[in-house]
């Protein structure tokens, strides 16, 4: 997994009056953090990998691992579960299911996401892990695949544990996953409802109410944790997740998500400034079939700044002038740096965009001979432009 960006101009004012930054926002909270996922960029954080309590938040997870055992055909939404009495039994919030009935994956999704179902966690856990027991080392090994540093789970509900804890971090890593990865299974997150048993039940996530935009994600609550909440909205092509905990009251988090995703869609931007298989620069190869290759990148770069800086970027590239054949589509031949007032704002390799053979024996050796030759007279050099 790409590691999340941490911008040198974040939180800054450039003197200069070329971009202006303000503070995030201060909010009374004991963690939190602000990303833009697609270019895996942190906005704004505070004690964003300090291990807390993830309540509610758990079944993110709990849900990410059902969304991926059915992407890989393990279990299927019409899968029918058989509700134990320990599933039945569970305290806290619930979606209401009976020990002894069926209730089908797709209902125990929304019960654990609409209805943050304690009960739906369990049923759940038992059919895709055997036991909870068994659903809980799933859960730890997906954790460990996403490289979430500070995250242990106990159970698949979030009830509370000393050893069962995350980070705003890695929720917010956790989340951006599961939205790339499994977005028909994600699209859960933002119904503002949900009947099972003729019981309604609303999300417990206002944002759905309060913001147009938001499509998620999940609250949690618990004495020790305070109010928490992993919230995201989508204006245009830009994408926010933000993670609060240790919120004093329901309110407050609400009021906390929203003035991060206000902030971080008020003065930053999401831009595609590289285009894949577009040609950047052409240089001469030695010994190859063709005399020339084209650099580029073979994805779509597009990266988040404040606003302002988009309008003074500059691209360096950095290569070498003695690149011989043969090459491989793909082939890193140097780099390219994106510069914003002053700054390296993103790093990629420069590569080859096609493949070029190499010339028969007497081909390159002559080639060799006429590189020497150049080189000495300090004709070789890097180059950077």
């Amino acid at each position: 997994m790409k590691k999340l960006l941490i911008l040198p101009i974040l939180i800054s004012t450039f003197i200069n009056g070329q971009s202006f930054v303000p503070d995030a926002p201060e909010l009374n909270l004991k963690s939190y953090i602000l990303i833009e996922p697609n270019t895996n960029t942190v906005i704004a954080e505070f004690n964003s990998s300090d291990e807390i309590e993830p309540a509610s938040m758990t079944k993110i997870m709990t849900s990410y691992v059902v969304a991926d055992q059915i992407s890989n055909d393990l279990i299927s939404l019409d899968d029918e579960v058989l509700i134990s009495e320990k599933a039945w039994r569970m305290e806290g919030s619930r979606m209401f299911i009976e020990a002894g009935k069926r209730v089908s994956v797709l209902d125990l999704l929304k019960g654990i996401i609409i209805q943050s179902g304690n009960d739906a966690s369990v049923a759940i856990a038992e059919y895709a892990g055997g036991t909870e027991r068994g659903f809980v080392d799933l859960m730890n090994a997906y954790a460990s695949s996403l490289n979430l540093e500070n995250t242990m789970f106990q159970n698949s509900t979030g009830l509370p544990d000393d050893n069962h804890f995350s980070s705003a971090k890695d929720l917010a890593i956790l989340t951006s996953d599961f939205i790339k990865k499994f977005p028909d299974i994600y699209s859960l997150y933002k119904e503002k409802q949900y009947t099972f048993n003729d019981i309604k039940q609303l999300n417990r996530n206002k944002l759905l109410w309060r913001d147009d935009s938001s499509d998620g994600v999940k609250t949690g609550h618990t004495e020790a944790a305070g109010y928490c909440l992993v919230g995201s909205a989508k204006r245009g092509d830009m994408r926010l997740i933000s993670v609060v905990a240790g919120s004093d009251s329901d309110n407050d988090r609400f009021l906390a998500s929203q003035r991060l995703l206000e902030y971080g869609f008020r003065f930053f931007a999401t831009q595609k400034v590289l285009n894949a298989n577009q040609e950047y620069k052409n240089i001469n190869i030695w010994g190859g079939v063709e005399k020339t290759l084209g650099l580029g990148v073979l994805e779509d770069v597009s990266i988040t700044l404040p606003r302002t800086s988009f309008k003074d970027l500059t691209v360096n590239y950095n290569y070498s002038n003695n690149i011989q054949a043969p090459i491989e589509v793909g082939q890193s031949i140097g780099t390219l740096e994106i510069i914003s007032n002053s700054e390296v704002v993103f790093s990629t390799d420069l590569v080859a965009l096609k493949s070029i053979e190499a010339k028969g024996f007497f081909g390159r050796l002559w080639s060799k001979f006429v590189l020497w030759i150049l080189s000495l007279f300090g004709m070789t050099e890097n180059e950077s432009n």
